[in-house]
């Protein structure tokens, strides 16, 4: 069975294993290195080691890796049977590391009985090659377990490479019940998607250790490679084209696949409460994000301003949302909501690493710091230093006065 090893006959007892330790995952006792359940075999104890007790016995690999195929995108649905746009963010993504690995893309789509095929055409028309879809009743509502199993039988049967989920509410319940299940790795919240030229192998960053690094996993032994990707990451990539495809063009592309005659879902919804009403700054076309840069709760103001200005949503990064200067759902980044829109003013934001990540997919990012040396301006499209509240100050003199012009 796998599991961390100490050879009792090497180890000296010096402990420099424990330090080395960011997990308790292993301890001392009577001069003897013992591991313990939070060991999570990272390496680091190994690498400690001065006298190369400390081994990681692994598993050999279940199966053939060679004869897992093709990109796999989960669609899901709103109540209305309408595809959400994460799918097609991650559609766009899926085809061009299916371009490197010159394979095919498959989107899921898991539907309640009365599917009228107009989501088909859609996934197809946006870049799938083909739709494994499913019309039943007990999948509505989306239910999670019933989703995993009939995921997992399409898995042990079609083998697929890689499984991407988009990271809703939904997704982070499902994603690890199929990893659970297919004895699989999955990486969480991911920001970027790439195809390693050399291994072939799927790296799947995300932030680690509190958004203070950028962490890029693998996962060499297993199939199917598995990673959630929140709504607004891949927005770039999404397809914008209309539903123009045939159902002619498109019947031999769809291929149902009955779920499990003996599936029960264990959970049944008695009733549901709509949530609280108002878009998210995620859908935004235009967004202005402010940071500790703008000195003070009191020039709130001025900055909801310049957003009205501009036709744009207000958001913030994490301290103002902690010091309660806005909400969370203000909340701009990896810690709050991701966002692409087509502009993003950046006032008085020096833009942390997690900051960063969650405005990836802007268009075009506008920064204003006085700090030259700000992370931002290293993302950011137009720079402009100086005071933030002094520069503002201008830009809605200016907009608020060329208004009646426009």
């Amino acid at each position: 069975m796998a599991g961390l090893r100490v050879d009792e006959t090497r180890c000296i007892g010096c402990a420099r294993c424990v330090r080395a330790c960011a997990h308790g995952g292993i301890k001392v006792e009577h001069r003897l290195a013992h591991p313990t359940d939070a060991c999570v075999f990272c390496g680091a104890c190994i690498d400690a080691c001065p006298v190369d007790a400390i081994s990681i016995e692994r598993d050999e690999a279940a199966a053939d890796l060679s004869v897992y195929r093709d990109i796999w995108v989960f669609a899901q649905v709103d109540k209305g049977g309408a595809v959400l746009p994460v799918a097609f963010e991650l559609l766009g993504r899926a085809r061009a590391l299916a371009a490197q690995r010159a394979c095919a893309v498959v989107a899921l789509l898991p539907q309640g009985p009365n599917g009228t095929g107009a989501p088909e055409r859609e996934l197809i028309a946006c870049g799938a090659d083909r739709v494994l879809t499913v019309h039943d009743a007990r999948m509505v509502p989306l239910d999670a377990e019933m989703c995993a199993g009939w995921i997992c039988g399409l898995a042990q049967q079609l083998k697929p490479e890689i499984i991407l989920y988009g990271a809703t509410a939904f997704g982070r319940e499902l994603a690890p019940m199929v990893a659970v299940r297919l004895e699989t790795g999955l990486t969480a919240d991911c920001t970027r998607l790439e195809i390693d030229e050399a291994t072939g192998l799927l790296q799947q960053t995300r932030p680690a250790f509190g958004g203070n690094l950028m962490a890029t996993i693998e996962c060499p032994a297993r199939r199917p490679q598995m990673a959630t990707v929140r709504p607004g990451v891949f927005a770039g990539d999404a397809c914008a084209c209309p539903v123009t495809v045939s159902d002619d063009a498109v019947k031999d592309k769809i291929v149902t696949c009955p779920l499990d005659a003996s599936a029960r879902p264990r959970v049944r919804v008695l009733a549901t409460e709509p949530a609280q009403q108002g878009a998210s700054i995620a859908q935004a076309k235009r967004l202005v994000v402010v940071g500790r840069g703008i000195g003070s709760k009191k020039h709130l103001p001025l900055m909801q301003r310049i957003a009205r200005a501009l036709d744009a949503e207000l958001g913030c990064t994490r301290p103002l949302v902690e010091a309660g200067w806005l909400e969370y759902p203000h909340q701009v980044g990896q810690t709050g909501v991701s966002v692409a829109p087509e502009l993003l003013v950046s006032i008085g934001v020096s833009g942390a690493i997690q900051h960063l990540a969650g405005i990836s997919g802007a268009k075009t990012i506008i920064a204003i710091n006085e700090d030259a040396q700000a992370p931002i301006f290293g993302i950011a499209h137009y720079q402009v230093v100086g005071d933030a509240i002094e520069i503002v100050n201008n830009l809605v003199r200016e907009l608020e006065s060329a208004a009646p012009r426009l």
